[in-house]
């Protein structure tokens, strides 16, 4: 695989990114504007950055829509720059933050992905779906250590608490062990986003060599540029992040400023 710091080397390659986080879900097209290079550079610059996980792409009919990724820039914060430069490094683990803009349409009223992120454990699928649907493990990986309480079947409840307090409730959509899960996401931790519509996370595991599982999540169906959907790209990362420790190690940490830091 492509270092990180190798991909993020060329300057090229940098103003790709910076497109990605002003715009997020860019054709090829689109992201050619950004660059005074050939359609092919442009595309050589962009399997470059996908090699190293900074970009992640998802197809909708015949387009292909670019995603910046900043797990593994996070992976760098936790290896070596937070020890020295903490404010520098939670500036860069949040990248993503605040970053989706519109509804992206092609032909007809086609609602694309808003966030995508992608990463490798290295763990099995059957291992990281253990943790993923245990209930009494959700506080050790998700955001602000939140507690779940979901009935695993197709249309059971699911729901996220902090303090007993709900702040995310929705509705199990898929249940395919130990490959796919599916829930509604209607955020309800104040005022700003209780009046959006509910939208959609999806988690998908697949077998990557040796024992390894490629975990992607899928946050979209906002209905449009909704007050959740700029809030929560800083919780994923977080989330993805500590449930990587977890099913690699056993350990779990918190992050900087929250409960259990």
């Amino acid at each position: 695989m492509v270092d990180v710091f190798d991909a993020l080397a060329s300057a090229h390659r940098r103003r790709l990114l910076d497109a990605l986080r002003e715009r997020d879900g860019q054709t090829l097209g689109e992201l050619e504007a950004c660059l005074p290079l050939s359609r092919f550079a442009v595309m050589k610059h962009l399997g470059v950055l996908e090699e190293a996980a900074l970009v992640v792409t998802r197809k909708v009919g015949r387009e292909k829509f670019h995603y910046l990724n900043p797990v593994p820039i996070q992976d760098v914060s936790d290896r070596w720059i937070s020890r020295y430069a903490l404010p520098f490094a939670r500036g860069l683990a949040d990248l993503k933050s605040g970053f989706q803009q519109g509804v992206f349409r092609m032909n007809t009223v086609t609602v694309v992905p808003k966030h995508v992120y992608e990463l490798f454990i290295d763990a099995t699928p059957d291992a990281v779906w253990a943790i993923l649907t245990d209930d009494a493990k959700t506080p050790l990986w998700q955001h602000f250590n939140m507690d779940s309480r979901t009935e695993w079947r197709v249309g059971g409840k699911i729901e996220f608490l902090l303090g007993g307090h709900s702040m995310i409730v929705g509705e199990v959509l898929e249940l395919t062990p130990p490959k796919r899960l599916s829930h509604s996401f209607a955020a309800c931790w104040s005022e700003e986003v209780a009046g959006d519509p509910p939208s959609r996370v999806t988690w998908e595991l697949e077998p990557a060599g040796d024992g390894a599982t490629k975990l992607t999540l899928v946050h979209d169906d906002f209905g449009g540029d909704t007050t959740t959907s700029r809030m929560v790209s800083a919780g994923w990362v977080e989330a993805i992040s500590r449930l990587k420790t977890l099913v690699e190690t056993g350990r779990t940490f918190s992050m900087p400023g929250q409960p259990g830091a």
